[in-house]
């Protein structure tokens, strides 16, 4: 099984539900916290491999829900630029295994590329916030209860 650095928002449920399935599989975790890492941008572009910038973003980041930061509207060096400045405009988790690195959590695209022996969350989403917009943010507690 592989060794993933596991980049998270401490606190976030969806990252709690993911890293509960990586463990599952058999996945040993070193996880860390995205929003206080030390980015620069080639490191962090790295992680997007050639989606289009719009897939780069956390769509339940503040500034993106309320239209302040439009992703389509980006090219690559403003979007990493926005996102060195405010890492929560970050897509998560990021995940990197072997020197692979990767963005979201799709449970295809995880089982092909590592595996993930969890056919219960075929076309589960398993990254969009489930978060009330009027609630509070969640915790920065590690493994808050999904």
């Amino acid at each position: 099984m592989a060794h993933i650095i596991f980049y998270e928002k401490p606190g976030c449920a969806n990252n709690a539900r993911q890293k509960r399935l990586l463990e599952a599989a058999g996945h040993s975790l070193s996880v860390r916290d995205m929003l206080t890492e030390p980015w620069t941008a080639e490191r962090l572009r790295d992680f997007f491999g050639d989606r289009p910038v719009a897939e780069w973003f956390n769509r339940a980041a503040p500034r993106v829900k309320s239209g302040a930061v439009e992703p389509e509207r980006l090219d690559a060096e403003r979007a990493i630029a926005l996102m060195l400045d405010e890492p929560l405009l970050i897509r998560r988790p990021l995940m990197e295994v072997e020197g692979e690195r990767s963005v979201g959590f799709d449970p295809d695209h995880v089982d092909a590329w590592i595996g993930l022996s969890a056919p219960s969350v075929q076309g589960v989403d398993l990254e969009t916030c489930r978060r009330p917009t009027t609630a509070p943010a969640c915790a920065a507690e590690p493994d808050a209860a999904p």
